[in-house]
């Protein structure tokens, strides 16, 4: 039935028949009419012919939503909205006698899975252990043993119907039906017993062996299909095996069972990623719950967590049949194909697959393992036998389009991936991601063009490059993109192009032009691609493959193209790599890390590699290079000891031995760079704290402590404790005391190994225990381990894999609000997906040094990371610093096709080993070894060897060798180390075995050089950092997966990276390796051209047949680069010699095969190169014929004569240091003769270290798409996420560090694997957490330095906010103070006796440092010397320049808005845990008859604070503010309601009284103009505001006071009325109100002891106390209601005894006053005053006889606050918008005149005036002390040189005596009627004294001049009238002045 093959585009099995389709149809038909209500049951054929035509027209080809009998199961099994009701079930009766409990079976043995787990259970072959729920048992599993072919795979198909199973209890085996089962098992069911509903989970064992719940059984994909669209129909579900549940102990010889891994095809949109990707094991090594349990639990597989709705199609695939069939057994390969189908059971860890492979690679980027498509249908294709042996390499084979056949016979042979299946089905919904922006629906890219889009990129992939699934993807998508650009041009900008070209403008390919064209385009190639066309299906094509490969006749093949392809269906094809070195690299990226590791073991373990070790032997011809060895050994034991030994540093002692000057070790300091890094992060720290999300409580934490995270590397821990022991971190930040210990340190940094948990959780409880410690927790290289603690990538050895899950995203940390996290990392890659948990705001990168070209850091070394190394491989550089090495490729390729079944990184670490141990052999002597090793490995060795003798001291080279393997790590050092014995080099260079668990080992011998270089005196000292290494001449075999940020030293040169592991291209595993190599180079000296001294290292007397590094660097640098007219162009290929020469001898010796001419033709080609730049660098001692300036040699010379040219070329420049012909043997002498030696690890830390890498990955590195973009940046970011889609656009150049973060925050999602990965909240933001940031910057760039230094100042800034700059100043004019003997009261009396403070007289100078610049009040009283007053600060620095100490806050302070604690929370009103406080909005209005109108201000009360109010009943209008009575008392209460005046400070005024008050209940009233209500109700919403009228916005502080004071007046007669009724007498009401700063910071008391012998004796102590206590005394005053004001001293560090020896002063107060309304009714605040009113109004208030007391035992602190206040006047131009200055001089003019009109109050104009130019108007005045200026009921200031003399001018007023006074000016401001002629006649004025009369118009200035006959005695000129500088509208000022007659 050829028809339902087609139909079904699905696989189905080998040797079944294909009408399966048909019968699952009809079976399913039958089986639902049976079971329907509807006695009409659909037609079988139109299911079939239906489904079929929604096939066809469908693109996914496998819609199956129509499909009635899913749907019905899908209701019966999750009991959704089904018509039909359940058939009621009768149980039949259990046997006599049997057990009936739930949870046993009938023979009474238990089955719950709690019981049994640990017991060993039975598994006969073919059957898995599955839990069954009881419904009368919820929350226990049953276990059960399943046939598995009765289970569904994971598409919720091919489950036979029926059942087989045994109770796993008693042992019974072979029930039939599940019925049967269900009563054997007592399930006890009412309703039919159904497999479906009841078998709901396989059991696995996890790591301790346990038996536990395991995935779900998805029976129809009903679990997750659920609800969704059509389009998803059939979502699978797979089992995320972990790796490390491996088969090592397994000796089963059974096949093993097929993994469930098919990938969800249809479960996820375009960007949605697969959710599961299975690691490697789930194919290679993992055995289900039968007798060889895997020792980890399955991953939770629920797709239910998939976010949305699909929109790719799902491939749907016919299952098994559902009757048994003979031919399908549990034994036979199952649905799904395990991907290398049979085990072989003798290599049982040799298995090579790719599902999860893919974890590894770049392609799995989007890979998911196959879908339910690629199973094996058709005629199955025989693997010939034999096929590795024959072809040397295992073909891998993509499956592409279509049905793929099933394979049979010798399947280990072969790969089978789904790699590119994939990328085509992901291209294929390019178009969806459009739609979803809403765009018109768009074709997607056709499976025909993508094929032959396909074909067009191999064609052109050189012979030594490998395919990358990323760049076919962005070629299908810069195709679709251009077929429809003019559709998607307005949804996305254009990407640029990176790829090869695709012919433009493309038309529709159909089918059967298929084959023709890509022929076409594969006939340019010389046959590297070759395609095969068949007819019939794809077996055909595989089988004419598999012939062609057996016959030899694809030797020149890298890629074969199969393709099937007929007009009335789609296409069928794949992709087979037959290439040895594609192949050989695509299967090995295919291992996970972990397996790499295993397969590597293996061979070395089973002896495999010995054919390598017997092959080498065979190539010397002088024999076994061991057997050499042992011969140079005995010829030369005594002779080359001493010989080698000749320039050995002694021990260097005082004796005048020569010493190297230039070691030095560097000191512990910060780079600018380092703080500028630390200032950012401290600046996230504070925006965090400064978010209104209240996450981060900066202002309660006192001190800092900290946790660093490092991986398990010994030698990283020790460095970090290295790092730290020097920063003096602990004991800045008060955590350790001097006397610092190891162990001290060591409590701080943790290493993430097994012993973690125990010191972490040491961590916690600090933090519990701690609130008020602000904890960092450091997570130091942050990329390392990140796999969910759920899930382990690695084997389980490493017990540390997913540490940093458990650890850092545990709960306790993730709540705690005092523990801020923060990663460090240089790949930051892995932390920036979908499901980050940190947001983007909280990353801080690390800066560049250049913007713009400008040098924004200066520093003095200049970092060479991996952007300055790939620049150096440039054309136009001097060297470069990234090379590749030709020979020991081409020698590796070789080796390669000679030992397929061997691992590349197997032979690649032999070969160097070989090449080193060659090396060290040929720079000792034994010249004829110089053609076994390549020139790099030459250069490299001698410059080791040699390094140490050039220096006095013998100081030398680093060399590090990274090999990542262990195993093959230990077999380098066991080899290196011995080949050096045997050449008596032990003690030229050391070799040390790194070794990222154990510490370093090193020789005795060089332990005590390192001693004597760091002069370390302690016996015991070992280094355990490779820092400490510095100068060491050395290798330094460096091993581990991964680097784990260790540092290397300054004396680094060489970095032999050319073992690393090549197939794994992921960006960070590449940079990460190259971060190895980052390197800091001292500025000063250019470092691409050297001396030219530095030539050659070697000894003259050596041989001299490598290339020197250094003799390079110079010549390079000097000769062509100045000598050269042209600039020379380089090759890119950097290899460092003519390497294909210099081992000859060894490639012949490999080309035993036909050797494929690419391997010398590539190498040729760069001998050519590389004598080109040799060319140039010939000696200046050697007569030569070869121009300087010959062009470039071509490099498309035939390679016959390429070769001999170069050949010619270099053997005739013999002189050259290059000179590295194979042809002689004899050393040359070089004509160069090293003048002086010099140290070569100095020259080394001048210059970056070279690098080499394998060719491969050099490529990568250093091939840029358009942009300039290196190819690495554009790989995977990481192995354990994938891409969200391949609809993405291109990564480039320009991006900045951020926008690289949102680029793969935007295109990569985690893998199930990964930590990240369950971190989502569908579409909400909160999945960032707020307490965590990221730092990321270059490898080796000093980021540990900088979160120390970041630690520093943070807790600095801590402190800081602990602290407060307070005002610290003496008390001005204290010689001026009246010297009077009396003492009125003793210096311990706590409250003023008022008879005896009556009699005190009043202190009218002004002694509060603010106002040092006022005018001097004169009394007769003083005595005042005619000292200069000058005016000591200029106007601006009245603010800044006034002295200040920093003062620690103390738990009594005020604060601004930034302190929130928790105790203050609902006081502020800002807790989420308390409604926002509503408030309401209150008129209030009374009538004052000085305005002339009634005043209406405005009262917001929170509703928390109403119960301070009177509201009246009916209407709830504010009636009065509630006031105590004078006899009530309380400790917990304040009776004075505090009123602060405050302008532009919302944030920073002093508002929060809560600690200030120490918690007791207090009205506090904030009064603000009405512009700014809005904002401090938005800071201050549980305050009390009053609201001035509109008409004050641009008043003073004055308008405030007058105000406040009228108000509470008011308020006092409204209460006096409201409580007169209810019997209480007006004189009773609290008239007290407390008016203050909203600077007053805190408060102090002092305490006088006077408990000496004498009265006069006492001492005193201040201290810091509560406002509440010093407000309750006050308050408590005896006949307190007699004082009008009462105030404080302003707290001085300076302030003497003789200050508080007087308690209670009679004098002006200031900032915080206690004032009393009813006693100063009459006396009011002037509403126009800017400046000095409280002078003003205390003079006022003394003339009016009433008292002034200022406590002296009490002072107030005022915080210095930079904004706000007074400072928010700013005086500028009316009439232009340009800040210009104006001077005070220009605030006055002439009426009537064109001058600039200012836009400032009247009055300020006016007082600012008079401040600064007073002289103008009084010149008699001027510093004349004893003739002070009159004036008139007000003080203004005129200035300090000035002196003024109050008088008042009301009745009965206290006025001091003026009859001994002549005055030399008077000033009448505003003068009111009391001021009447016969008044001013009383006072004596100088001849010449002037008078000032301010006026509010020009009108009243001449009334009050006729009014108080002013003419008489003064004379007025008309030129003397002036005006404050406003416009009429602003209602000017008038002035008239005039002399005395």
């Amino acid at each position: 039935m050829k028809l339902g093959e087609s139909i079904t585009m699905g696989n189905s099995y080998a040797g079944q028949l294909k009408t399966t389709r048909f019968e699952e149809v009809l079976h399913n038909s039958i089986e639902a009419s049976l079971r329907s209500n509807n006695l009409v049951p659909r037609p079988i054929f139109s299911q079939l012919y239906l489904e079929a035509e929604q096939q066809l027209s469908s693109l996914e080809a496998g819609s199956r939503a129509d499909n009635e009998e899913e749907e019905e199961e899908e209701e019966e099994e999750e009991g959704s909205e089904s018509s039909s009701p359940p058939v009621p079930y009768q149980m039949k009766p259990p046997p006599e006698g049997c057990c009936t409990t739930d949870g046993f079976c009938q023979a009474g043995k238990d089955l719950r899975l709690v019981s049994i787990s640990n017991e060993h259970i039975e598994v006969p072959s073919g059957f898995l252990l599955v839990g069954a729920k009881s419904p009368s048992l919820p929350d226990h599993l049953l276990v059960c043993a399943v046939d598995k072919r009765f289970l569904p795979d994971d598409n919720g198909r091919n489950a036979l119907l029926g059942f087989s199973g045994n109770c796993v209890g008693c042992g019974k085996k072979g029930f039939c039906y599940f019925t049967e089962f269900s009563n054997h098992i007592n399930l006890k069911l009412t309703t039919q017993p159904k497999k479906q509903k009841h078998l709901k989970y396989y059991l696995v064992r996890n790591a301790q062996g346990a038996l536990t719940k395991g995935s779900v059984i998805c029976w129809k994909g009903a679990e997750f299909r659920g609800r969704q669209s059509s389009t998803s129909t059939c979502s699978s579900t797979l089992f995320q095996l972990p790796e490390s549940s491996g088969l090592s102990g397994s000796t089963s010889n059974e096949p093993l069972p097929a993994a469930n891994s098919s990938a969800p095809a249809g479960t996820q949109q375009t960007a949605a990623a697969i959710d599961h990707i299975p690691s490697t094991a789930a194919f290679s090594s993992t055995v289900y719950n039968g007798k060889e349990s895997p020792k980890q639990q399955l991953m939770k597989n629920n797709l239910s967590a998939l976010t949305r709705p699909s929109v790719l199609g799902t491939l749907t695939n016919s299952g098994p049949p559902k009757k048994r069939h003979k031919g399908w057994s549990p034994e036979s390969p199952s649905s799904t194909e395990t991907w290398n189908s049979q085990l072989n059971p003798q290599a049982p860890n040799r298995i090579k697959n790719d599902g999860g492979s893919l974890s590894s690679l770049p392609h799995s980027a989007l890979v998911g393992p196959a879908s339910s498509p690629m199973v094996g249908s058709g005629e199955p294709v025989s693997v010939p036998d034999n096929l590795l042996k024959i072809c040397k390499a295992k073909p891998v084979i993509f499956k592409g389009h279509g049905n793929f056949p099933y394979l049979c016979g010798n399947i280990n042979d072969v790969i089978v991936s789904p790699l590119l299946y994939t990328c085509y089905r992901n291209s294929q919904s390019l178009s969806r991601a459009y739609e979803q922006y809403g765009a018109s629906t768009i074709q997607p890219i056709s499976e025909e063009m993508q094929l032959l889009l396909t074909v067009y990129y191999l064609v052109q992939l050189a012979a030594d490059q490998v395919p990358l699934i990323e760049d076919l993807e962005q070629i299908f998508m810069r195709s679709w993109r251009e077929s429809h650009l003019s559709e998607i041009r307005q949804y996305q900008q254009a990407v640029p192009q990176a790829f090869p070209q695709v012919p433009s403008q493309i038309t529709a390919v159909t089918s059967a032009q298929l084959p023709w064209l890509a022929g076409l385009a594969a006939s340019s190639c010389n046959d590297s691609v070759h395609i095969i066309e068949c007819s019939y299906s794809l077996a055909e094509g595989l089988s004419e493959m598999f012939k062609l490969l057996i016959e030899g006749k694809l030797i020149k093949t890298n890629y074969v193209v199969i393709i099937c392809a007929s007009r009335n269906r789609a296409i069928d094809s794949c992709i087979v790599i037959t290439g040895k070195y594609q192949a050989r690299v695509l299967s090995e990226s295919m291992l996970s890390p972990s397996d790499y590791q295993k397969e590597v073991n293996y061979q070395l373990v089973t002896g495999k590699v010995e054919t390598l070790g017997s092959f080498f032997s065979t190539l010397c011809p002088e024999g076994d290079i061991d057997l050499l060895l042992e011969k140079f050994y005995q010829e030369n034991q005594g002779r080359i000891s001493s010989s080698l030994s000749v320039n050995k540093p002694t021990a260097v002692n005082g004796t005048g031995t020569t010493v190297c000057t230039s070691f030095e070790v560097e000191r512990h300091q910060i780079r600018p760079f380092q703080l500028a890094v630390a200032q950012k992060l401290l600046s996230h720290i504070c925006s965090i704290a400064d978010s209104s999300t209240q996450n981060l409580d900066l202002g309660s934490f006192e001190k800092i402590d900290f946790l660093i995270c490092v991986p398990p590397s010994e030698v990283t821990y020790q460095q970090t404790l290295f790092h730290l022991w020097h920063s003096g971190i602990l004991l800045e930040l008060g955590l350790e005391k001097e006397h610092l210990t190891k162990q001290r340190v060591e409590q701080y940094v943790l290493k993430l190994d097994a012993e973690a948990q125990i010191k972490f959780k040491v961590f916690l409880q600090n933090s519990m225990q701690n609130p008020h410690t602000l904890f960092v927790l450091i997570h130091d290289h942050a990329h390392w381990d990140l796999m969910s603690a759920m899930h382990s990538l690695y084997p389980q050895t490493e017990l540390s894999t997913g540490l940093v899950d458990r650890l850092l995203n545990c709960r306790e940390v993730k709540e705690a609000p005092n523990i801020v996290t923060l990663h460090v990392t240089s790949f930051p890659y892995a932390l920036q997906t979908q499901h980050t948990h940190i947001s983007p705001y909280n990353e801080i990168h690390w800066p560049s040094s250049y913007s713009n070209g400008v040098d924004l850091y200066h520093e003095n070394k200049k970092y060479f990371g991996l952007s300055e190394f790939i620049e150096s491989t440039l054309s136009g550089h001097s060297i470069p610093l990234l090379r590749y090495d030709s020979s020991f490729e081409a020698m590796v390729m070789a080796l390669g096709k000679r030992f397929p079944r061997l691992h590349s990184a197997v032979i690649r670490t032999f070969v160097l080993i070989q090449h080193y141990s060659a090396a060290m052999m040929a720079v000792c002597g034994l010249s004829q070894m110089k053609n076994y090793t390549s020139v790099e490995t030459l250069e490299i060795t001698q410059n080791l060897i040699n390094s140490s003798r050039q220096c006095p001291s013998g100081h030398g080279l680093m060399v590090v060798l990274r090999i990542p393997c262990t195993p093959l790590a230990a077999v380098a050092y066991e080899r290196l180390h011995n080949v050096r014995e045997r050449l008596a080099l032990e003690d030229n260079f050391e070799i040390i075995l790194g070794n990222p668990n154990s510490g370093i080992t090193i020789g005795k011998h060089f332990v005590e050089q390192l001693k004597i270089w760091q002069k370390i005196e302690d016996v015991d000292w070992r280094p355990q950092t490779y820092l400490e290494l510095e100068g060491l001449p050395c290798i330094l075999i460096f091993s581990g997966m991964d680097p784990q940020g260790e540092s290397l030293p300054r004396s680094l040169r060489y970095c032999d990276l050319r073992l690393i592991n090549s197939s794994s291209l992921v960006r960070t595993t590449l940079e990460q390796e190259l971060g190895l190599a980052a390197y800091f180079v001292s500025s000063e000296i250019h470092t691409e051209k050297a001396v030219v001294n530095d030539v050659l290292e070697s000894d003259p007397e050596k041989l001299s047949s490598t290339d020197n590094e250094d003799e390079e660097i110079a010549t390079e640098g000097s000769t062509s680069e100045k000598r050269s007219p042209m600039k020379r162009e380089r090759s890119r290929s950097h290899d460092s010699a003519s390497s294909s020469l210099s081992s000859k001898a060894s490639i012949t010796a490999f080309c035993t095969e036909s050797s494929p001419p690419q391997v010398l033709s590539n190498s040729t080609e760069e001998t050519t190169n590389n004598y080109e730049r040799q060319k140039q660098k010939v000696d200046k001692g050697a007569q030569t014929t070869i121009s300087k300036h010959l062009p470039p040699v071509t490099e498309h010379l035939d390679t016959k004569q390429n070769i001999k040219s170069s050949q010619v070329s270099i053997t005739s420049s013999s002189s050259s240091p290059f000179s590295s012909s194979s042809s002689s043997s004899a050393p040359t002498h070089n004509s160069f003769i090293l003048q002086t030696s010099q140290c070569s690890m100095t020259k080394a830390s001048k210059q970056p270290p070279i690098v080499f890498l394998p060719k491969l990955v050099y490529d990568i590195i250093t091939s840029t798409d358009s942009s300039g973009l290196p190819k690495s940046s554009s790989l995977l970011p990481y192995h354990s996420v994938m891409w969200a889609s391949s609809f993405r656009p291109l990564m480039s150049k320009m991006m900045t560090c951020t926008e690289q973060s949102l680029y793969y925050r935007q295109w990569t999602v985690p893998k199930p694997i990964h930590m990240d990965y369950n971190n989502r909240n569908e579409g909400r933001m909160d999945t960032f957490h707020p307490r965590r940031l990221l730092l990321s910057g270059p490898p080796q760039i000093g980021k540990t330095g900088a979160y120390l230094q970041f630690l520093s100042i943070l807790s600095r800034m801590l402190i800081r906010l602990t602290e407060v700059d307070v005002y610290d100043e003496e008390e001005t004019n204290i010689n001026i103070k009246e010297e009077s003997d009396q003492c009125y009261h003793q210096p311990g009396d706590m409250w003023p006796d008022l008879e005896k403070f009556k009699k005190m007289p009043f202190d009218y100078t002004i002694h509060d440092p603010k106002y040092e610049d006022a005018s001097l009040i004169c009394s007769k009283l003083q005595t005042i010397n005619n000292e200069d007053r000058s005016m000591s600060r200029r106007q601006e620095d009245m603010y800044t320049c006034r002295q200040t100490t920093r003062m620690r806050l103390s738990k009594y302070a005020a604060y601004n808005t930034y302190h929130h604690c928790e105790q203050c929370h609902q006081y502020m009103g800002f807790n989420p845990r308390y409604q926002l406080y509503e408030s309401t909005l209150h008129a209030f209005a009374f009538s004052y008859s000085m305005l002339g109108e009634e005043i209406q201000l405005h009262f917001i009360i929170p509703k928390s604070k109403e119960h301070h109010f009177v509201f009246s009943q009916p209407g709830r209008q504010l009636e009065s503010m509630r006031l105590p009575l004078v006899t009530d008392k309380s400790e917990d209460y304040i009776k004075s309601p505090t009123f602060t005046p405050t302008t532009g400070r919302h944030e920073h005024g002093l508002f929060n009284l809560y600690h200030a008050m120490d918690g007791a209940s207090h009205l506090h009233v904030l009064v603000v103009k009405e512009y700014e209500m809005a904002i401090y109700k938005k800071y201050w919403p549980n305050h009390i505001m009053l609201v001035l009228p509109s008409i004050f916005n641009s008043a003073g502080v004055g308008a405030a006071h007058f105000l406040i004071k009228e108000l509470s007046y008011h308020n006092l007669e409204l209460e006096r009325n409201r409580q007169e009724e209810l019997g209480i007498k007006p004189q009773d009401i609290w008239p007290f109100i407390v008016i203050s700063d909203d600077s007053c910071v805190m408060w102090n008391a002092v305490e006088v002891d006077c408990s000496g012998d004498r009265k006069s004796d006492y001492t005193w102590t201040e201290r810091n106390v509560s406002l509440k206590q010093i407000l309750q005394h006050i308050e408590a005053t005896p006949n307190v209601t007699h004082y009008a004001l009462i105030g404080m001293r302003k707290w001085s560090s300076k302030t003497n005894s003789a200050e508080i020896k007087e308690p209670f002063s009679c004098c002006h107060v200031h900032d915080f006053i206690m004032l009393n309304v009813d006693l100063t009714q009459n006396v009011q605040y002037n509403q126009n005053r800017f400046t000095c009113d409280d002078v003003d109004f205390n003079l006022r208030v003394h003339s009016a006889g009433l008292l002034i007391c200022r406590f002296n035992h009490f002072n107030v602190m005022k915080k210095q606050i930079a904004v706000g206040g007074q400072r928010s006047f700013h005086i500028k131009s009316k009439v232009s918008d340009t800040p210009v200055s104006i001077s005070p001089a220009q605030y006055i003019c002439a009426p009537d005149s064109k001058h600039t009109f200012l836009a400032a109050p009247a009055q300020l104009l006016l007082e600012k005036y008079l401040q600064y130019h007073s002289h103008r108007f009084f010149p008699l005045s001027l510093k004349n002390y004893s003739h002070p200026v009159l004036s008139v009921d007000c003080y203004l200031n005129l200035g300090p040189q000035i002196a003024v003399c109050y008088v008042s001018s009301r009745p009965h007023s206290l006025n001091i005596s003026s009859s001994g006074l002549t005055f030399s000016g008077l000033l009448l401001y505003l003068c009111d009627s009391f001021v009447v002629a016969s008044f001013l006649k009383k006072f004596h004025f100088l001849k010449g004294a002037t008078l000032c009369v301010i006026c509010q118009d020009r009108n009243s200035l001449r009334q009050t001049v006729v009014r108080l006959e002013l003419e008489d005695e003064w004379q007025f000129r008309l030129r003397d009238e002036f005006q404050t500088a406003n416009a009429k509208e602003d209602r000017p000022l008038f002035f008239l002045t005039g002399r005395h007659i």
